[in-house]
């Protein structure tokens, strides 16, 4: 039997346990799934005890994906170019970390046919998640990526990449592209009904995506496909990026079909 959770500082109302749990039932894997709620500043006690009671593994979120990263052996490469480490497992007694968010974005667009190779594209926030978006979109071929954030001057954007341009919002009404991707917390439940854009920047775009999962159609979802774009929300992100994250713990590959069971049945819960 295989220990393994989520790390974050407050996990009232995550859904890792829920997938990750039918993950491993559908796997046939025996094994246990918990949360790890850690006040801030106690990063090398909870790594101690990883590696003390052998735990096989476990998925990081907010606010710990860049702070993880200093007390682990090994990091991918994924996980360097995002700067952030969403799932870390351990392989006899060293940690290896990775970036799994990457892969739930990229099977998000390849479900919704959303084809971004030599195109404009637009990404709504700076943070964490914007980061493996950015990789995602720039290794299947994006002319362009802009990263809007509102202040520009503050922002953790790192890329070297020159496709890369980060502006600000007023800039973004100047522009027009194929994909816009919503990666701010912008209409998540219990604030839904709002939208980090107007219909005049998404009439601009031929596909919207936002990850926010909770509710599955936001607002900004909501807009784009009464505009007749292709759109399409967050939860297929979430389940794509937990099957990989079970792959890695399990050194196993898993039928991707998997993503479409457990997502279907969780789009019922939203």
């Amino acid at each position: 039997m295989e220990f393994l959770g989520v790390l974050g500082e407050k996990l009232p109302h995550t859904y890792s346990p829920i997938i990750n749990k039918r993950i491993m039932e559908l796997i046939n894997v025996e094994g246990a799934y918990k949360k790890f709620e850690l006040p801030r500043g106690n990063m090398q006690k909870f790594i101690d005890g990883v590696k003390t009671l052998d735990i096989r593994g476990f998925n990081v979120t907010i606010p710990y994906k860049e702070e993880v990263m200093s007390f682990l052996d090994y990091i991918s490469d994924e996980a360097k170019n995002i700067g952030a480490v969403n799932t870390v497992v351990n392989k006899d007694g060293k940690l290896w970390g990775y970036n799994t968010d990457y892969f739930g974005f990229h099977s998000t667009l390849k479900i919704a046919n959303i084809d971004v190779k030599g195109k404009r594209t637009v990404i709504l926030g700076s943070g964490g998640a914007s980061k493996a978006i950015r990789e995602v979109l720039l290794d299947d071929g994006a002319e362009e990526v802009y990263i809007v954030s509102r202040y520009p001057q503050y922002s953790s954007e790192n890329s070297k990449d020159k496709r890369v341009k980060l502006i600000n919002y007023d800039e973004l009404a100047k522009l027009n592209g194929y994909l816009l991707v919503n990666s701010t917390p912008v209409g998540m439940y219990p604030k839904v009904g709002v939208s980090a854009v107007g219909d005049e920047i998404i009439e601009k775009f031929q596909a919207v995506v936002d990850i926010v999962y909770n509710p599955t159609e936001t607002e900004i979802l909501r807009r784009a496909r009464s505009l007749g774009k292709i759109s399409i929300g967050g939860l297929y992100m979430l389940v794509g990026q937990a099957v990989k994250a079970e792959e890695i713990f399990h050194q196993i590959e898993i039928d991707k079909e998997i993503i479409n069971i457990i997502y279907n049945e969780l789009k019922k819960d939203f």
